[in-house]
């Protein structure tokens, strides 16, 4: 499929869409933007994974500033999680080539199911993410061997949370849990354009020990470095079409800045849920469509 003239406000509206929706749940916008592409659009399947991971890139270079003005996201982890990320993207923007369109098609839609699950269930932050400072430790008791492992402190971060009102301290733990998960989500980038973040977010905060929000805001800081270094091997095959993937980035563009301004006065579980089951039933037509 082809940008038209006719067509064209229609992928800018569907941009504007997935933009809302990854930016209220956290996610990114692939997990509705490739089905959308392929059930609505009938985009072939290379072609809707190339241009949800030029999205990918420009959504995150819009929206990452933001949180490393306000001190959220956390460069030094980013970068060198990033290590594992873009390595695990190239391989994966490699082994989609190799892969047919049907089977590409039915690892999504697998993909899919693990995803609707973690945003059933949803992530909390809990009392032990983060220590106040008003003790005047950075860090609760750490363990002899915490202690002398000086390359976690050093990935140790801070921001100010407006809505507890105080500065949170968080250090980092299982390190090579977090470049494992960095490397699987890499791939899954890559490999289907979905940027990864469902499944990097949770493993940082849950593995790592990073507050929820600055697992987020890393997590988005991440994925447009991961998804630029798989960009290269979609455009090397001549699967990126210029016109087509414009228009839906500059849709999920403006809706990424759309979701950001909604997000705080929204209920975020029930909207998670919701769309769990919204996940579960795309799901189910991508299976339907392989196998007809």
């Amino acid at each position: 499929m082809y940008a038209t003239l006719s067509n064209i406000w229609f992928l800018i509206a569907a941009g504007v869409g997935t933009g809302i929706l990854g930016a209220i749940l956290g996610t990114g916008g692939g997990v509705f933007l490739i089905p959308l592409l392929l059930l609505a659009f009938h985009v072939p399947m290379h072609y809707a994974v190339a241009t949800s991971i030029i999205s990918v890139v420009a959504t995150s270079s819009a929206v990452a500033s933001v949180n490393v003005e306000r001190g959220t996201a956390n460069m030094r982890l980013g970068m060198t999680l990033e290590i594992a990320t873009a390595l695990g993207a190239i391989v994966g923007g490699w082994t989609a080539g190799l892969i047919p369109a049907p089977a590409l098609e039915t690892l999504f839609a697998i993909s899919l199911l693990p995803t609707a699950v973690l945003m059933w269930r949803g992530v909390t932050e809990s009392a032990n993410d983060s220590v106040d400072l008003s003790g005047g430790t950075l860090t609760p008791a750490l363990s002899q061997r915490e202690r002398g492992n000086t390359f976690i402190g050093s990935l140790a971060g801070r921001y100010f949370d407006p809505r507890r009102g105080r500065e949170i301290v968080y250090r980092i733990r299982r390190l090579w849990a977090g470049l494992g998960i960095s490397f699987i989500a890499g791939n899954l980038s890559g490999l289907l354009g979905i940027g990864g973040g469902v499944f990097k977010v949770p493993a940082l905060h849950l593995a790592c020990g990073v507050p929820i929000k600055a697992a987020a805001a890393t997590s988005n800081f991440m994925i447009g470095v991961t998804a630029t270094a798989s960009a290269f091997l979609y455009f090397g095959r001549g699967e990126i079409r210029p016109a087509l993937t414009a228009g839906v980035a500059l849709g999920v563009m403006a809706g990424s800045a759309i979701g950001s301004w909604i997000s705080p006065k929204v209920q975020g579980r029930q909207v998670k849920r919701l769309f769990a089951v919204l996940l579960f039933g795309v799901a189910v037509q991508m299976f339907l469509r392989v196998f007809k």
